[in-house]
């Protein structure tokens, strides 16, 4: 294996605000007294691991035409072909659960969208935005309610690297502490001192969103800034343009695909700069994506169901407040809930819905014709008291391509429709099989223990996924060979009018049960 050169630092590293400075370090020295990080031994180092996100890159859109060098990557290594993102399907949750290894009922960022009323009592806040995420981090103590990847390498003595063309907030949350690393971007780079070091690549790209020239740039910091002076053992390469112009054009236009062709080539330069380094072979390579995509048909009539229900509390702060398909009914009327949840199964195109558990464990939510909150991973602290997803349908749009939500615009992603959930997951590397195909579920949730286990690291208890050792090679692979089973939970109103099924997959390996969330089906009698 040709080892990594080992560079200068960045002055600064793994130093963030300074007054947080000794919670960070007391949270490492938790780590470590716990177990959960193992001191660097003198010894070889370990491989490199490189997650390239690639923003709503659905399994579909990987064909030999248009992603060749993508697909060369799956021929020699190893193709996921029931991956599933975590739900609900957007991005900074499966970024979270990207930097954590755990569901939103553990690492508590429950949306895109979020709602802290001790921050912010009168609205949601956005997590695209980096700024709100240091206002809810300074509020509420810790932005993540789970110890990161970065952390646990940082305690380790090891450094991350965060290279992205995504939103701030997006970058953020793959090390939102700013753990042992660095993050770059085109517009910021974290800690500060590290934006000089930028200046080699020249000035960055504008605009308001992502783009392929901003992919490029987050290419070009990591190959150029990161390799040689972060010198990092895990990297998230972060690439946004496919999101942003599937969103505006459609899945499947002519735009979209084209970004696929620029994300490839892209692919490619990444494949090629560790191949000049000499690092191509010290490197596990993981491509995935944070969720899948759909075709909008037209959004349901949601604010009907909260109009009787709106108004504000004694403070004058709102009563009821949605965004993303979370509803918080802030003064806790369960009537008030029942009666939001009764007039969104009424509502075309308002899909399953999810209560908190009528009981510890159930499927069952506490409304009639719910599922609980359980079967979504999603109940936290943080939980509004409904959540719902869009409703959706198997038919394909003008260019062939299934899956259609009931969503405003052209297209985009976060509901329970497996078109949405399945996503994309192929690998390639030094402890990675060779040309295999592997059918057992896995998530987003499952790479960070992955990686920990080929790093020698122990994994802590707040890890819900799994190592993915199916796809492994060496001792790493040994182990009992996993038992796949798949079940389903309904719920349905008194009158039967309205049902809704959950239909999950579960892998019991080494004692333990994962199970994956696979989607949602909604049924509604048509009154006669």
């Amino acid at each position: 294996m040709t080892r990594p050169r080992t560079a200068a630092p960045l002055l600064g590293i793994g130093i963030g605000c300074a007054h947080r400075a000794p919670r960070r370090t007391a949270f490492v020295g938790l780590l470590l007294a716990l177990g959960l990080v193992v001191a660097p031994a003198s010894q070889a180092p370990p491989r490199r691991h490189l997650l390239v996100v690639v923003d709503g890159l659905r399994p579909d859109y990987v064909t030999p035409d248009v992603m060749p060098r993508l697909t060369a990557i799956g021929r020699r290594g190893v193709v996921f072909t029931r991956h599933h993102a975590v739900y609900p399907t957007v991005t900074r949750v499966n970024a979270a659960s990207f930097a954590t290894g755990a569901y939103p009922e553990t690492h508590g960022l429950m949306g895109n969208s979020v709602y802290f009323p001790g921050v912010e009592p009168r609205r949601f806040l956005d997590t695209a935005n980096r700024q709100a995420l240091a206002t809810i981090a300074a509020g509420e103590g810790r932005l993540l309610t789970a110890p990161t990847i970065g952390e646990l390498l940082q305690a380790a003595g090891r450094r991350m690297l965060v290279a992205s063309s995504g939103s701030g907030g997006s970058a953020v949350l793959n090390n939102p502490t700013i753990a042992g690393g660095v993050i770059l971007h085109p517009d910021f780079a974290m800690p500060e001192r590290a934006r000089a070091d930028l200046a080699v690549l020249g000035q960055p790209p504008t605009g308001d969103g992502p783009t392929p020239a901003r992919d490029r740039y987050a290419v070009d910091a990591f190959l150029t800034v990161g390799l040689l002076r972060v010198d990092p053992t895990v990297t998230v390469l972060w690439l946004g343009a496919l999101d942003a112009t599937a969103h505006a054009r459609g899945i499947g236009a002519p735009e979209t695909v084209e970004v696929l062709r620029h994300v490839d080539r892209e692919i490619g330069r990444v494949e090629d700069g560790l191949a000049a380094a000499g690092l191509l072979e010290a490197y596990d390579i993981w491509v995935t994506s944070d969720h899948g995509f759909s075709t909008h048909t037209g959004a349901a009539d949601v604010a009907a169901a909260l109009k009787p229900h709106t108004g504000v509390l004694p403070d004058g702060t709102p009563r009821v407040v949605a965004s993303g398909g979370a509803i918080y009914v802030r003064d806790g009327d369960q009537q008030a809930v029942a009666s939001i949840v009764g007039a969104l199964q009424q509502t075309p195109g308002a899909g399953a819905i999810f209560t908190r558990a009528v009981r510890p464990g159930s499927p069952e939510g506490r409304v009639a014709g719910t599922l609980s909150f359980d079967v979504a991973r999603w109940d936290h602290e943080r939980s509004a008291q409904i959540l719902f997803s869009p409703d959706w349908a198997d038919t394909a749009n003008a260019q062939g391509l299934r899956g259609a939500v009931s969503a405003g615009g052209i297209a985009g992603h976060g509901s329970s429709s497996p078109w949405d959930i399945h996503n994309t997951l192929i690998a390639a590397g030094p402890d990675l099989a060779r040309g295999r195909i592997v059918d057992l579920p896995s998530a987003n949730v499952d790479l960070m223990p992955t990686m920990l286990t080929l790093l020698g690291m122990a994994i802590p208890p707040s890890v819900q996924g799994r190592a993915l050792r199916e796809a492994l090679v060496g001792d790493v692979a040994k182990g009992e060979a996993p038992v796949v089973r798949t079940s389903e939970h309904s719920a349905r109103t008194p009158d039967g009018a309205y049902a809704v099924a959950a239909r999950q997959s579960t892998v019991r390996v080494g004692g333990r049960e994962y199970r994956y969330f696979d989607g949602t089906t909604v049924t509604r009698r048509t009154a006669r």
